[in-house]
Protein backbone atom coordinates (compact mmCIF):
# COMPACT_ATOMS: atom_id res chain seq x y z
CA UNK A 1 0.00 0.00 0.00
CA UNK A 2 0.88 3.21 -0.94
CA UNK A 3 0.68 5.87 2.01
CA UNK A 4 0.58 8.86 -0.84
CA UNK A 5 -3.04 7.70 -1.49
CA UNK A 6 -4.62 6.81 2.18
CA UNK A 7 -6.85 9.30 3.49
CA UNK A 8 -6.30 11.79 4.11
CA UNK A 9 -4.10 12.49 1.10
CA UNK A 10 -2.60 15.37 -0.46
CA UNK A 11 -4.34 16.10 -3.25
CA UNK A 12 -2.06 19.04 -5.45
CA UNK A 13 0.71 16.08 -5.14
CA UNK A 14 -1.37 13.41 -6.29
CA UNK A 15 -2.28 15.67 -9.84
CA UNK A 16 1.12 16.51 -9.67
CA UNK A 17 2.76 13.07 -9.52
CA UNK A 18 0.24 10.84 -11.00
CA UNK A 19 2.74 9.63 -13.91
CA UNK A 20 5.17 8.66 -11.33
CA UNK A 21 2.66 7.06 -8.81
CA UNK A 22 1.32 5.14 -11.69
CA UNK A 23 4.78 3.62 -12.94
CA UNK A 24 5.82 2.71 -9.23
CA UNK A 25 2.32 1.10 -8.45
CA UNK A 26 3.07 -1.61 -11.96
CA UNK A 27 6.21 -2.18 -10.84
CA UNK A 28 4.95 -3.28 -7.54
CA UNK A 29 1.68 -5.36 -8.85
CA UNK A 30 1.26 -9.09 -8.05
CA UNK A 31 -1.78 -10.83 -8.02
CA UNK A 32 -4.00 -8.08 -9.02
CA UNK A 33 -7.55 -8.05 -9.79
CA UNK A 34 -8.51 -6.72 -13.14
CA UNK A 35 -11.16 -4.86 -13.68
CA UNK A 36 -12.91 -3.24 -17.06
CA UNK A 37 -14.72 -0.12 -16.31
CA UNK A 38 -15.78 2.14 -19.01
CA UNK A 39 -16.72 5.57 -17.71
CA UNK A 40 -19.38 7.56 -19.96
CA UNK A 41 -18.89 11.33 -19.39
CA UNK A 42 -21.47 14.00 -19.59
CA UNK A 43 -17.88 16.70 -19.10
CA UNK A 44 -14.32 15.73 -19.20
CA UNK A 45 -13.15 12.83 -17.50
CA UNK A 46 -9.24 12.49 -18.65
CA UNK A 47 -8.04 13.35 -14.93
CA UNK A 48 -10.66 11.62 -13.30
CA UNK A 49 -10.25 8.31 -14.10
CA UNK A 50 -5.94 9.26 -14.18
CA UNK A 51 -6.57 9.53 -10.29
CA UNK A 52 -9.15 6.49 -9.98
CA UNK A 53 -6.40 4.19 -11.87
CA UNK A 54 -4.12 5.11 -8.72
CA UNK A 55 -6.56 4.67 -6.27
CA UNK A 56 -7.15 1.28 -7.53
CA UNK A 57 -4.12 -0.62 -8.12
CA UNK A 58 -3.13 0.79 -4.43
CA UNK A 59 -6.05 -1.34 -3.41
CA UNK A 60 -4.76 -4.53 -5.58
CA UNK A 61 -7.45 -3.77 -8.21
CA UNK A 62 -5.95 -3.46 -12.02
CA UNK A 63 -8.28 -1.07 -13.99
CA UNK A 64 -8.75 -1.62 -17.90
CA UNK A 65 -10.81 2.01 -18.95
CA UNK A 66 -13.14 2.78 -22.10
CA UNK A 67 -13.39 6.33 -22.00
CA UNK A 68 -16.38 7.97 -23.68
CA UNK A 69 -15.79 10.96 -26.44
CA UNK A 70 -17.21 14.16 -24.58
CA UNK A 71 -20.89 14.01 -23.80
CA UNK A 72 -21.63 11.29 -25.54
CA UNK A 73 -22.22 9.39 -22.43
CA UNK A 74 -26.32 8.77 -23.41
CA UNK A 75 -25.43 8.03 -27.24
CA UNK A 76 -22.50 4.99 -25.89
CA UNK A 77 -24.87 3.92 -23.62
CA UNK A 78 -27.85 3.35 -25.22
CA UNK A 79 -26.43 2.74 -29.00
CA UNK A 80 -22.87 1.24 -28.08
CA UNK A 81 -20.47 1.21 -30.44
CA UNK A 82 -17.94 -1.53 -31.53
CA UNK A 83 -15.43 -0.51 -29.55
CA UNK A 84 -17.00 -0.46 -26.05
CA UNK A 85 -19.21 -3.49 -27.00
CA UNK A 86 -15.16 -5.20 -27.87
CA UNK A 87 -14.67 -3.95 -24.22
CA UNK A 88 -17.70 -5.51 -22.84
CA UNK A 89 -17.41 -3.25 -19.32
CA UNK A 90 -17.66 -5.06 -15.99
CA UNK A 91 -18.53 -1.24 -14.53
CA UNK A 92 -20.15 1.32 -16.03
CA UNK A 93 -19.31 4.75 -14.42
CA UNK A 94 -21.87 7.54 -15.54
CA UNK A 95 -20.50 11.28 -14.95
CA UNK A 96 -23.07 13.30 -15.33
CA UNK A 97 -23.66 16.58 -13.31
CA UNK A 98 -26.32 19.50 -13.42
CA UNK A 99 -24.58 20.77 -16.47
CA UNK A 100 -26.36 17.66 -18.41
CA UNK A 101 -29.70 18.57 -17.18
CA UNK A 102 -31.83 20.06 -20.57
CA UNK A 103 -34.65 20.40 -19.35
CA UNK A 104 -34.60 22.72 -16.28
CA UNK A 105 -37.81 24.67 -15.41
CA UNK A 106 -38.46 28.26 -16.21
CA UNK A 107 -39.59 30.88 -14.23
CA UNK A 108 -43.25 31.21 -16.47
CA UNK A 109 -43.90 27.31 -15.97
CA UNK A 110 -46.55 25.35 -14.81
CA UNK A 111 -46.27 22.86 -11.67
CA UNK A 112 -47.66 19.96 -14.73
CA UNK A 113 -44.91 21.77 -17.24
CA UNK A 114 -42.59 21.47 -14.69
CA UNK A 115 -43.74 17.78 -13.28
CA UNK A 116 -43.24 16.83 -17.53
CA UNK A 117 -39.99 17.80 -17.51
CA UNK A 118 -38.61 15.85 -14.03
CA UNK A 119 -40.44 12.53 -16.09
CA UNK A 120 -38.07 13.27 -19.01
CA UNK A 121 -35.06 13.99 -17.54
CA UNK A 122 -35.46 10.46 -15.31
CA UNK A 123 -36.48 8.95 -18.48
CA UNK A 124 -33.75 9.75 -20.40
CA UNK A 125 -31.44 8.43 -17.58
CA UNK A 126 -33.49 5.46 -16.96
CA UNK A 127 -33.38 4.32 -21.00
CA UNK A 128 -29.41 4.41 -20.78
CA UNK A 129 -29.27 2.37 -17.49
CA UNK A 130 -31.59 -0.38 -18.80
CA UNK A 131 -29.54 -0.05 -21.81
CA UNK A 132 -26.85 -0.99 -20.24
CA UNK A 133 -27.71 -3.63 -17.87
CA UNK A 134 -29.23 -5.57 -21.15
CA UNK A 135 -26.31 -5.02 -22.90
CA UNK A 136 -23.45 -5.68 -20.67
CA UNK A 137 -24.71 -7.09 -17.36
CA UNK A 138 -22.71 -4.77 -15.67
CA UNK A 139 -22.39 -2.48 -12.29
CA UNK A 140 -23.70 0.90 -12.74
CA UNK A 141 -22.50 3.79 -10.66
CA UNK A 142 -24.56 6.82 -11.49
CA UNK A 143 -23.87 10.39 -10.06
CA UNK A 144 -26.55 11.98 -8.62
CA UNK A 145 -27.06 15.88 -9.18
CA UNK A 146 -24.99 18.61 -7.00
CA UNK A 147 -26.92 21.95 -6.48
CA UNK A 148 -26.63 24.58 -8.95
CA UNK A 149 -25.10 27.62 -8.21
CA UNK A 150 -27.13 29.27 -10.86
CA UNK A 151 -30.24 30.17 -9.01
CA UNK A 152 -32.46 33.32 -9.95
CA UNK A 153 -35.30 32.48 -7.01
CA UNK A 154 -32.91 33.46 -3.55
CA UNK A 155 -34.11 31.11 -0.58
CA UNK A 156 -36.73 29.71 -2.29
CA UNK A 157 -35.35 28.18 -4.98
CA UNK A 158 -34.70 25.37 -2.88
CA UNK A 159 -39.07 24.84 -2.29
CA UNK A 160 -40.08 26.73 -5.60
CA UNK A 161 -41.29 24.00 -7.69
CA UNK A 162 -39.84 26.37 -10.72
CA UNK A 163 -36.64 26.66 -8.52
CA UNK A 164 -33.47 24.38 -10.01
CA UNK A 165 -32.44 23.39 -6.33
CA UNK A 166 -36.01 21.73 -6.01
CA UNK A 167 -35.57 20.47 -9.86
CA UNK A 168 -32.32 18.76 -8.81
CA UNK A 169 -33.63 17.37 -5.44
CA UNK A 170 -36.65 15.89 -6.73
CA UNK A 171 -34.40 14.59 -9.47
CA UNK A 172 -31.94 12.70 -7.27
CA UNK A 173 -35.10 11.12 -5.46
CA UNK A 174 -36.19 9.32 -8.33
CA UNK A 175 -32.45 8.25 -8.49
CA UNK A 176 -32.55 6.54 -5.11
CA UNK A 177 -35.78 5.10 -5.56
CA UNK A 178 -34.59 3.33 -8.70
CA UNK A 179 -31.77 2.22 -6.41
CA UNK A 180 -33.93 1.00 -4.28
CA UNK A 181 -35.25 -1.43 -6.73
CA UNK A 182 -32.65 -2.47 -9.22
CA UNK A 183 -29.03 -4.51 -7.97
CA UNK A 184 -26.12 -3.95 -8.73
CA UNK A 185 -27.17 0.05 -9.15
CA UNK A 186 -25.12 2.15 -7.37
CA UNK A 187 -25.39 5.93 -6.55
CA UNK A 188 -21.75 7.98 -6.09
CA UNK A 189 -22.42 10.98 -4.10
CA UNK A 190 -21.99 14.05 -6.29
CA UNK A 191 -24.20 16.06 -4.06
CA UNK A 192 -22.55 15.19 -1.18
CA UNK A 193 -19.16 15.60 -2.21
CA UNK A 194 -19.17 19.02 -3.73
CA UNK A 195 -21.55 20.32 -0.65
CA UNK A 196 -18.33 19.32 2.03
CA UNK A 197 -15.66 20.59 -0.53
CA UNK A 198 -17.70 24.06 -0.91
CA UNK A 199 -19.99 24.88 -3.96
CA UNK A 200 -18.38 27.99 -4.79
CA UNK A 201 -14.93 26.54 -4.96
CA UNK A 202 -16.36 23.40 -6.65
CA UNK A 203 -17.76 24.85 -9.43
CA UNK A 204 -15.35 27.69 -10.51
CA UNK A 205 -16.83 28.87 -13.57
CA UNK A 206 -13.05 28.97 -15.34
CA UNK A 207 -13.18 25.16 -15.49
CA UNK A 208 -15.98 24.91 -17.38
CA UNK A 209 -15.44 27.24 -20.07
CA UNK A 210 -11.76 26.58 -20.20
CA UNK A 211 -11.83 22.58 -20.34
CA UNK A 212 -15.25 21.43 -19.65
CA UNK A 213 -14.25 20.14 -16.29
CA UNK A 214 -17.70 20.70 -14.13
CA UNK A 215 -15.55 20.56 -11.00
CA UNK A 216 -12.63 22.45 -9.29
CA UNK A 217 -9.24 20.52 -10.75
CA UNK A 218 -7.62 20.32 -6.92
CA UNK A 219 -11.00 18.68 -6.18
CA UNK A 220 -10.65 15.66 -8.82
CA UNK A 221 -8.30 13.49 -6.30
CA UNK A 222 -11.31 13.85 -3.82
CA UNK A 223 -13.90 13.26 -6.40
CA UNK A 224 -11.90 9.90 -7.75
CA UNK A 225 -11.50 8.31 -4.27
CA UNK A 226 -15.08 9.06 -3.02
CA UNK A 227 -15.81 6.97 -6.99
CA UNK A 228 -12.87 3.96 -5.76
CA UNK A 229 -14.39 3.31 -2.10
CA UNK A 230 -18.12 2.60 -4.25
CA UNK A 231 -15.90 0.10 -6.44
CA UNK A 232 -14.15 -1.22 -3.79
CA UNK A 233 -16.70 -1.82 -1.51
CA UNK A 234 -18.76 -4.15 -4.28
CA UNK A 235 -15.30 -5.97 -4.94
CA UNK A 236 -14.90 -6.83 -0.96
CA UNK A 237 -11.87 -4.15 -0.61
CA UNK A 238 -13.49 -2.68 2.17
CA UNK A 239 -12.53 -3.15 5.84
CA UNK A 240 -14.42 -5.42 8.63
CA UNK A 241 -13.12 -4.45 11.63
CA UNK A 242 -12.84 -1.50 14.35
CA UNK A 243 -10.63 -2.04 17.26
CA UNK A 244 -10.76 0.56 19.73
CA UNK A 245 -8.69 1.52 23.19
CA UNK A 246 -11.06 2.48 26.02
CA UNK A 247 -9.10 5.14 28.05
CA UNK A 248 -9.82 8.25 26.07
CA UNK A 249 -10.97 6.42 23.20
CA UNK A 250 -14.18 5.55 24.44
CA UNK A 251 -14.52 7.69 27.50
CA UNK A 252 -13.13 10.74 28.68
CA UNK A 253 -10.16 10.27 31.80
CA UNK A 254 -8.37 7.27 32.90
CA UNK A 255 -10.72 4.55 34.36
CA UNK A 256 -8.37 3.09 36.30
CA UNK A 257 -7.45 6.27 38.10
CA UNK A 258 -10.86 8.06 38.41
CA UNK A 259 -13.10 4.50 39.03
CA UNK A 260 -16.40 4.63 36.38
CA UNK A 261 -18.07 7.67 38.10
CA UNK A 262 -15.74 9.97 37.42
CA UNK A 263 -15.15 9.03 33.44
CA UNK A 264 -16.45 11.98 30.78
CA UNK A 265 -19.01 10.09 29.42
CA UNK A 266 -22.88 11.38 29.08
CA UNK A 267 -24.53 14.71 29.30
CA UNK A 268 -23.07 16.47 31.99
CA UNK A 269 -20.06 17.92 30.28
CA UNK A 270 -18.68 18.92 26.53
CA UNK A 271 -16.52 16.36 26.08
CA UNK A 272 -18.80 13.51 27.63
CA UNK A 273 -20.98 14.60 25.05
CA UNK A 274 -18.97 14.22 22.58
CA UNK A 275 -17.82 10.38 24.17
CA UNK A 276 -21.27 9.66 24.36
CA UNK A 277 -22.10 10.69 20.19
CA UNK A 278 -19.05 8.77 19.21
CA UNK A 279 -19.88 5.96 20.79
CA UNK A 280 -23.78 6.13 19.01
CA UNK A 281 -21.39 6.46 15.78
CA UNK A 282 -19.69 2.82 16.45
CA UNK A 283 -22.96 1.31 17.57
CA UNK A 284 -23.97 2.07 14.22
CA UNK A 285 -21.46 0.53 12.29
CA UNK A 286 -21.91 -2.43 14.46
CA UNK A 287 -25.22 -2.94 13.59
CA UNK A 288 -24.71 -2.57 10.12
CA UNK A 289 -21.62 -5.41 10.12
CA UNK A 290 -18.94 -4.08 11.17
CA UNK A 291 -16.84 -5.96 14.15
CA UNK A 292 -15.46 -4.12 17.22
CA UNK A 293 -13.00 -5.55 19.32
CA UNK A 294 -11.26 -4.15 22.37
CA UNK A 295 -7.44 -3.89 23.11
CA UNK A 296 -7.03 -1.84 26.27
CA UNK A 297 -4.34 -1.51 28.41
CA UNK A 298 -6.27 -2.00 31.80
CA UNK A 299 -7.71 -4.47 33.78
CA UNK A 300 -10.62 -6.33 32.88
CA UNK A 301 -12.79 -5.18 35.63
CA UNK A 302 -12.17 -1.59 34.56
CA UNK A 303 -13.34 -1.96 31.09
CA UNK A 304 -16.51 -4.17 31.74
CA UNK A 305 -17.55 -1.01 34.65
CA UNK A 306 -17.03 1.22 31.75
CA UNK A 307 -19.13 0.13 29.18
CA UNK A 308 -21.58 -0.26 32.31
CA UNK A 309 -21.86 3.23 32.60
CA UNK A 310 -25.72 4.39 32.56
CA UNK A 311 -24.39 6.40 29.53
CA UNK A 312 -22.05 3.97 27.50
CA UNK A 313 -24.29 3.07 24.04
CA UNK A 314 -21.80 0.05 23.77
CA UNK A 315 -21.75 -2.78 26.21
CA UNK A 316 -19.54 -5.38 26.59
CA UNK A 317 -21.39 -8.01 23.97
CA UNK A 318 -21.36 -5.40 21.43
CA UNK A 319 -17.32 -6.42 21.17
CA UNK A 320 -16.33 -9.80 19.47
CA UNK A 321 -13.01 -9.73 20.60
CA UNK A 322 -11.23 -8.85 23.81
CA UNK A 323 -7.82 -8.08 25.18
CA UNK A 324 -7.89 -6.14 27.88
CA UNK A 325 -4.38 -6.45 30.08
CA UNK A 326 -0.74 -4.97 29.93
CA UNK A 327 0.94 -6.25 26.52
CA UNK A 328 1.72 -4.28 23.93
CA UNK A 329 -0.93 -2.99 21.70
CA UNK A 330 0.03 -4.67 18.26
CA UNK A 331 0.65 -8.14 19.86
CA UNK A 332 -2.90 -7.56 21.47
CA UNK A 333 -4.24 -6.33 18.09
CA UNK A 334 -2.50 -9.57 16.06
CA UNK A 335 -4.12 -11.82 18.46
CA UNK A 336 -7.18 -10.40 18.03
CA UNK A 337 -7.40 -10.54 14.21
CA UNK A 338 -6.09 -14.05 14.37
CA UNK A 339 -8.99 -15.32 16.31
CA UNK A 340 -11.38 -14.04 14.07
CA UNK A 341 -9.71 -14.98 11.40
CA UNK A 342 -9.47 -11.75 9.00
CA UNK A 343 -6.37 -10.19 7.77
CA UNK A 344 -4.38 -7.36 9.09
CA UNK A 345 -5.56 -5.40 6.22
CA UNK A 346 -9.23 -5.85 7.37
CA UNK A 347 -8.64 -3.96 10.65
CA UNK A 348 -8.47 -0.60 12.12
CA UNK A 349 -7.24 0.80 14.98
CA UNK A 350 -8.16 3.49 16.81
CA UNK A 351 -6.39 5.22 20.12
CA UNK A 352 -5.99 8.59 21.54
CA UNK A 353 -1.95 7.92 22.13
CA UNK A 354 0.11 8.55 19.37
CA UNK A 355 2.92 6.61 20.75
CA UNK A 356 0.70 3.41 20.86
CA UNK A 357 -0.44 4.29 17.51
CA UNK A 358 2.87 4.45 16.37
CA UNK A 359 3.90 1.14 17.82
CA UNK A 360 0.70 -0.78 15.70
CA UNK A 361 2.36 1.02 12.39
CA UNK A 362 5.31 0.01 12.67
CA UNK A 363 4.66 -3.94 13.58
CA UNK A 364 1.62 -3.94 11.45
CA UNK A 365 1.57 -1.61 8.76
CA UNK A 366 -1.58 -3.58 6.86
CA UNK A 367 -3.52 -2.04 9.85
CA UNK A 368 -5.16 1.19 9.01
CA UNK A 369 -4.42 3.43 12.15
CA UNK A 370 -5.22 6.97 11.34
CA UNK A 371 -3.78 9.92 13.15
CA UNK A 372 -7.07 10.60 15.53
CA UNK A 373 -6.83 11.15 18.89
CA UNK A 374 -10.62 12.62 20.18
CA UNK A 375 -14.16 11.65 19.20
CA UNK A 376 -14.67 14.63 16.98
CA UNK A 377 -11.33 13.47 15.20
CA UNK A 378 -12.86 9.74 15.21
CA UNK A 379 -16.08 10.23 13.59
CA UNK A 380 -14.25 12.68 10.72
CA UNK A 381 -11.83 10.34 9.41
CA UNK A 382 -14.05 6.84 9.52
CA UNK A 383 -16.90 9.28 8.23
CA UNK A 384 -14.58 10.57 5.07
CA UNK A 385 -12.09 7.97 4.83
CA UNK A 386 -15.20 5.68 3.56
CA UNK A 387 -13.32 2.27 4.96
CA UNK A 388 -16.65 0.58 5.96
CA UNK A 389 -17.98 1.61 2.53
CA UNK A 390 -21.25 -0.36 2.14
CA UNK A 391 -22.34 -2.10 -0.66
CA UNK A 392 -25.37 -3.78 0.29
CA UNK A 393 -26.62 -4.76 4.20
CA UNK A 394 -28.08 -8.60 4.03
CA UNK A 395 -28.78 -10.36 7.13
CA UNK A 396 -25.70 -12.25 7.97
CA UNK A 397 -23.88 -8.93 8.52
CA UNK A 398 -26.66 -7.45 10.93
CA UNK A 399 -26.20 -11.01 12.88
CA UNK A 400 -22.30 -10.63 12.33
CA UNK A 401 -21.25 -10.08 16.23
CA UNK A 402 -23.83 -12.73 16.91
CA UNK A 403 -22.33 -15.34 15.06
CA UNK A 404 -18.70 -14.32 16.25
CA UNK A 405 -19.78 -14.75 19.93
CA UNK A 406 -21.66 -17.96 18.85
CA UNK A 407 -18.31 -18.72 17.95
CA UNK A 408 -16.62 -18.32 20.89
CA UNK A 409 -19.19 -20.67 22.48
CA UNK A 410 -17.85 -23.02 19.96
CA UNK A 411 -14.13 -22.76 20.90
CA UNK A 412 -14.88 -22.72 24.47
CA UNK A 413 -16.53 -25.85 23.95
CA UNK A 414 -13.57 -27.38 22.34
CA UNK A 415 -11.10 -27.18 24.97
CA UNK A 416 -13.11 -30.34 26.51
CA UNK A 417 -12.36 -32.64 24.11
CA UNK A 418 -9.54 -34.52 22.98
CA UNK A 419 -10.37 -35.74 19.39
CA UNK A 420 -11.22 -33.09 16.89
CA UNK A 421 -13.89 -35.06 14.99
CA UNK A 422 -15.66 -35.70 18.65
CA UNK A 423 -16.13 -32.39 19.48
CA UNK A 424 -16.91 -31.67 16.24
CA UNK A 425 -19.91 -34.27 16.39
CA UNK A 426 -21.14 -32.24 19.45
CA UNK A 427 -21.66 -28.99 18.03
CA UNK A 428 -24.76 -31.00 16.88
CA UNK A 429 -24.49 -29.40 13.13
CA UNK A 430 -27.03 -29.15 10.26
CA UNK A 431 -26.65 -27.90 6.72
CA UNK A 432 -29.07 -26.94 4.27
CA UNK A 433 -27.72 -27.13 0.91
CA UNK A 434 -29.80 -25.85 -2.16
CA UNK A 435 -29.80 -24.39 -5.28
CA UNK A 436 -29.49 -20.48 -5.28
CA UNK A 437 -32.25 -19.33 -3.82
CA UNK A 438 -33.55 -15.09 -5.33
CA UNK A 439 -33.56 -14.66 -1.34
CA UNK A 440 -29.81 -15.10 -0.90
CA UNK A 441 -28.66 -13.40 -3.98
CA UNK A 442 -27.30 -10.42 -1.99
CA UNK A 443 -25.85 -12.59 0.16
CA UNK A 444 -23.82 -14.84 -2.56
CA UNK A 445 -22.65 -12.06 -4.34
CA UNK A 446 -21.50 -10.66 -1.40
CA UNK A 447 -19.93 -13.77 -0.26
CA UNK A 448 -18.42 -14.58 -3.72
CA UNK A 449 -16.68 -10.82 -4.04
CA UNK A 450 -15.63 -10.60 -0.35
CA UNK A 451 -13.83 -14.06 0.34
CA UNK A 452 -9.95 -13.96 0.10
CA UNK A 453 -8.47 -17.01 2.01
CA UNK A 454 -10.87 -20.37 1.61
CA UNK A 455 -11.64 -19.27 -2.27
CA UNK A 456 -9.64 -21.32 -5.04
CA UNK A 457 -10.34 -19.35 -7.99
CA UNK A 458 -10.93 -15.63 -6.62
CA UNK A 459 -13.59 -15.38 -9.40
CA UNK A 460 -15.26 -12.20 -8.86
CA UNK A 461 -18.80 -11.58 -10.64
CA UNK A 462 -22.23 -9.19 -10.18
CA UNK A 463 -25.38 -10.05 -8.71
CA UNK A 464 -26.30 -9.91 -12.52
CA UNK A 465 -24.41 -13.06 -13.28
CA UNK A 466 -25.11 -14.60 -10.67
CA UNK A 467 -28.97 -14.86 -11.36
CA UNK A 468 -28.00 -15.74 -14.54
CA UNK A 469 -25.72 -18.61 -13.80
CA UNK A 470 -28.47 -19.86 -11.41
CA UNK A 471 -31.04 -20.32 -13.85
CA UNK A 472 -28.56 -22.07 -17.07
CA UNK A 473 -29.24 -25.21 -17.08
CA UNK A 474 -25.54 -25.83 -18.00
CA UNK A 475 -24.14 -24.61 -14.61
CA UNK A 476 -24.59 -26.10 -10.95
CA UNK A 477 -24.85 -23.43 -8.58
CA UNK A 478 -25.39 -24.47 -4.68
CA UNK A 479 -25.30 -22.23 -1.19
CA UNK A 480 -24.50 -24.14 2.39
CA UNK A 481 -26.08 -22.93 5.52
CA UNK A 482 -24.42 -23.71 8.41
CA UNK A 483 -26.07 -23.89 12.12
CA UNK A 484 -25.12 -25.64 15.52
CA UNK A 485 -26.63 -25.65 18.97
CA UNK A 486 -24.97 -22.47 19.93
CA UNK A 487 -26.70 -20.17 16.74
CA UNK A 488 -26.73 -19.86 12.66
CA UNK A 489 -24.00 -18.67 10.88
CA UNK A 490 -26.08 -18.04 7.74
CA UNK A 491 -25.20 -19.00 4.00
CA UNK A 492 -21.52 -19.40 4.36
CA UNK A 493 -20.36 -21.53 1.23
CA UNK A 494 -21.53 -21.32 -2.79
CA UNK A 495 -19.83 -24.12 -5.18
CA UNK A 496 -20.71 -22.92 -9.06
CA UNK A 497 -19.82 -25.41 -11.68
CA UNK A 498 -20.14 -24.72 -15.40
CA UNK A 499 -20.91 -28.87 -16.91
CA UNK A 500 -19.72 -29.38 -20.13
CA UNK A 501 -20.97 -32.77 -21.97
CA UNK A 502 -19.89 -34.97 -18.67
CA UNK A 503 -17.85 -33.35 -17.37
CA UNK A 504 -18.19 -30.37 -14.57
CA UNK A 505 -15.62 -27.43 -14.33
CA UNK A 506 -15.85 -26.03 -10.38
CA UNK A 507 -14.90 -22.68 -11.31
CA UNK A 508 -15.62 -21.49 -7.83
CA UNK A 509 -15.66 -22.57 -4.73
CA UNK A 510 -15.87 -20.48 -1.41
CA UNK A 511 -16.51 -20.84 2.51
CA UNK A 512 -16.83 -17.86 5.06
CA UNK A 513 -13.94 -17.66 7.11
CA UNK A 514 -15.87 -18.15 10.55
CA UNK A 515 -16.90 -21.69 9.85
CA UNK A 516 -12.86 -22.94 8.70
CA UNK A 517 -11.91 -26.30 10.44
CA UNK A 518 -15.82 -27.39 10.17
CA UNK A 519 -16.25 -30.09 7.40
CA UNK A 520 -18.72 -27.62 5.52
CA UNK A 521 -16.28 -28.18 2.45
CA UNK A 522 -16.79 -31.84 2.72
CA UNK A 523 -20.70 -31.49 2.57
CA UNK A 524 -20.69 -29.21 0.08
CA UNK A 525 -18.84 -31.55 -2.54
CA UNK A 526 -20.76 -34.62 -1.00
CA UNK A 527 -24.15 -32.68 -2.10
CA UNK A 528 -22.00 -31.74 -5.49
CA UNK A 529 -20.60 -34.87 -6.47
CA UNK A 530 -24.67 -36.67 -6.07
CA UNK A 531 -25.90 -33.83 -8.33
CA UNK A 532 -23.37 -34.67 -10.47
CA UNK A 533 -24.32 -38.57 -10.74
CA UNK A 534 -27.82 -37.14 -11.34
CA UNK A 535 -26.75 -35.09 -14.34
CA UNK A 536 -24.36 -37.95 -15.90
CA UNK A 537 -21.59 -36.23 -15.32
CA UNK A 538 -18.58 -38.51 -14.77
CA UNK A 539 -15.62 -36.30 -14.54
CA UNK A 540 -14.58 -33.20 -12.39
CA UNK A 541 -12.00 -30.55 -12.82
CA UNK A 542 -10.85 -28.75 -10.32
CA UNK A 543 -9.11 -25.63 -10.56
CA UNK A 544 -6.55 -23.46 -8.15
CA UNK A 545 -5.35 -20.04 -8.55
CA UNK A 546 -2.89 -18.94 -6.04
CA UNK A 547 -2.81 -16.37 -4.20
CA UNK A 548 -1.11 -14.49 -1.34
CA UNK A 549 -4.01 -15.41 0.70
CA UNK A 550 -5.81 -18.63 -0.21
CA UNK A 551 -3.05 -20.97 0.33
CA UNK A 552 -5.20 -22.23 3.05
CA UNK A 553 -6.87 -24.13 0.67
CA UNK A 554 -3.42 -25.19 -1.88
CA UNK A 555 -4.00 -28.92 -0.78
CA UNK A 556 -7.88 -29.20 -0.60
CA UNK A 557 -8.20 -30.84 -3.99
CA UNK A 558 -5.61 -33.53 -3.06
CA UNK A 559 -7.26 -34.06 0.22
CA UNK A 560 -10.71 -34.32 -1.57
CA UNK A 561 -9.12 -37.47 -3.79
CA UNK A 562 -8.58 -35.59 -6.74
CA UNK A 563 -5.29 -36.16 -8.87
CA UNK A 564 -3.06 -33.17 -10.19
CA UNK A 565 -3.85 -32.58 -14.02
CA UNK A 566 -1.61 -29.68 -14.87
CA UNK A 567 0.59 -27.50 -12.39
CA UNK A 568 1.86 -24.13 -13.33
CA UNK A 569 2.65 -23.24 -9.20
CA UNK A 570 2.90 -19.26 -9.93
CA UNK A 571 -0.79 -19.27 -11.99
CA UNK A 572 -2.75 -22.03 -12.07
CA UNK A 573 -3.22 -25.95 -11.21
CA UNK A 574 -6.10 -28.15 -12.25
CA UNK A 575 -7.15 -31.09 -10.47
CA UNK A 576 -8.88 -34.02 -11.89
CA UNK A 577 -11.49 -36.69 -10.44
CA UNK A 578 -13.59 -39.63 -11.78
CA UNK A 579 -17.01 -39.05 -9.77
CA UNK A 580 -17.49 -43.04 -9.43
CA UNK A 581 -13.87 -43.13 -7.24
CA UNK A 582 -14.97 -40.34 -5.34
CA UNK A 583 -15.59 -41.41 -1.51
CA UNK A 584 -17.67 -39.62 0.95
CA UNK A 585 -15.57 -37.35 3.41
CA UNK A 586 -18.55 -35.70 5.85
CA UNK A 587 -19.56 -37.73 9.06
CA UNK A 588 -19.99 -35.02 11.46
CA UNK A 589 -22.73 -32.56 9.69
CA UNK A 590 -26.30 -33.34 9.45
CA UNK A 591 -27.30 -32.27 5.45
CA UNK A 592 -30.72 -31.38 4.45
CA UNK A 593 -31.32 -30.74 0.71
CA UNK A 594 -33.93 -27.90 0.37
CA UNK A 595 -34.30 -27.37 -3.59
CA UNK A 596 -37.93 -26.27 -4.35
Amino acid sequence: MMKELEYPFESKYILRKKKTLKKLLLENQKNFRKLRIAVLGGSTTTDIIAVLELFLLNAGILPQFYESEYGKFWEDAVFGNDVLDSFCPEVVFIHTSFRNIKNFPAVLDTEEQVQYKLDEEFEHLRIAWESLRKRYNCVIIQNNFERPLLETLGNQDVSDFRGWANFTSRLNQKLYQYKQQTPNFFIHDLEGISGEYGLRKWQDLRYWYLYKYTLHMEAIPEFSYHLFTIIKSIYGKNKKLLILDADNTLWGGVIGDCGPEGIELGEETSKGQAFKEWQKYVKRLKQQGILLALASKNQTESVENGLAHPDSQLKIDDFSAKQVNWEDKASNIFSIISELNLGTDQAVFLDDNPVEREQVRMNLPEVTVPDASCPEQFIAYLREAHLFEVAAITEEDIKRTEMYHANQQREAQKLQFENYEEYLKSLEMKAEIQEFSSLYYDRITQLINKTNQFNLTTWRITEEEVKKLAGDENWICITGRLGDKFGDNGIVSVLMAELKGHTAHIRLLILSCRVFKRHMEYAMIDDFICRCKKRAIDEIIGYYYPTEKNKIVETLYKDLGFMMNSENIETQRTWKLKVEEYKKRNFVIDVEEKDE
